[in-house]
């Protein structure tokens, strides 16, 4: 199979879609690879680096959508790209069409065949290719949570850890799965007062075996959110439905009541945003304030710990990236229930239930 790798073109988005040692991998099977040029270099990988590997190295991305039949990226399409899709085209990346109608109808358009990692499944019911972005997300979240509570960004100028004498922040972290896990994990290893909301039962116990005193975990109800978002410092939000849009959870009257200069965190914005305030935004211009409450809503926030993300990101992409290029993606997607729980839309057709559920549109299963 003729596999691109074009550049990512979303702001700041220094990820790659294949690591040159991945694209190594690909060839040995046969494959023929096509790298843009600088695609790599987010993450200190050079065309050289490339080359070595096998891949071939292209001037432009257009160069790289006419040759591949299969595209691997990281971020969704943007406009120009998804412009250069083809029917014959099979794009795997992150998509989270659930919140964005005007992508998913330029890929219904498109004819091409989209396979999104964020609602691939396996056999536990976990999401294993957005398992290594969610927990990079998680623990950056609390980086630029401590970072945005600095006066100079608007923040209440509060130490996450506290000092000699001075109590620390109050994390609240809604949501205790692996984004809120991982958040959760580095607001107590900096030292600060973190309470994690969640629904299910088994989850609150997980948590509070793991984390025993070190972090309190409390039922997450309509009372209890209230009183532990308006006595928050810094809140993350970590909310997931696979594939459909993230429930808004804080809503604007509340934020409307929380201390001055307090920061908001929402890591869901990719599906929307779990807090009602929020709106997506990018790493040039990274918060906004409301209600004297600062936002950080970064889409990508991946994106800025590029090498990191993109190794960890190929360790749980590559085998099915090889299974669809060895195989071709109907025999892949009929070999594969997981894999093909990733089918999100097909010959201008939604695939995935929640996207269409979401946003209105008709449920075409695909049947291998």
């Amino acid at each position: 199979m003729r596999i691109g790798v074009p550049k990512e073109i979303k702001n700041h988005e220094y990820r790659v879609g294949l690591t040159p040692e991945s694209v190594g991998l690909l060839v040995v099977h046969g494959h023929e690879v096509m790298v843009e040029t600088g695609a790599g270099l987010g993450i200190a990988a050079t065309d050289d680096a490339y080359i070595a590997e096998g891949a071939k190295i292209a001037p432009t991305a257009k160069d790289v959508f006419d040759f591949a039949e299969m595209i691997v990226k990281v971020k969704e399409p943007q406009p120009e790209e998804r412009a250069m899709l083809r029917p014959d085209h099979l794009l795997f990346t992150y998509l989270h069409l659930a919140s964005d109608p005007a992508q998913t109808e330029e890929l219904r358009a498109s004819g091409a065949t989209c396979i999104a990692y964020e609602t691939v499944t396996d056999a536990d019911g976990g999401l294993p290719l957005l398992k290594p972005m969610s927990q990079v997300a998680g623990r950056l979240s609390i980086q630029a949570g401590a970072t945005t509570l600095e006066r100079r960004h608007g923040g209440r100028g509060v130490l996450l850890g506290g000092a000699p004498g001075v109590l620390p922040a109050k994390v609240a972290v809604i949501g205790g799965g692996v984004v809120g896990f991982n958040a959760a994990e580095m607001a107590v290893g900096l030292g600060a007062d973190v309470t994690i909301l969640d629904r299910a039962p088994a989850t609150l116990e997980r948590l509070a075996m793991h984390f025993g005193a070190r972090a309190k975990t409390r039922f997450s109800n309509p009372s209890n959110l209230r009183d532990t978002v308006l006595g928050a410092d810094l809140v993350i939000g970590a909310v997931l439905i696979p594939g459909a849009a993230a429930p808004k959870l804080v809503t604007r009257e509340m934020i409307s009541q929380m201390k001055r200069g307090a920061v908001l965190v929402d890591v869901a914005i990719d599906q929307g945003g779990c807090f009602e305030t929020s709106r997506p935004t990018t790493h040039d211009d990274p918060t906004f304030i409301i209600d004297d409450v600062v936002h950080y809503c970064v889409a990508n926030m991946p994106g800025a710990v590029a090498r990191t993300s993109t190794y960890a990101l190929n360790n749980a992409t590559l085998p099915h990236a090889i299974a669809l290029a060895d195989k071709g993606w109907r025999q892949a997607l009929a070999d594969d229930p997981h894999l093909l729980a990733g089918l999100n839309i097909y010959a201008g057709e939604v695939a995935y239930a929640p996207v269409a559920r979401d946003l209105g549109l008709a449920h075409q299963p695909f049947v291998p």
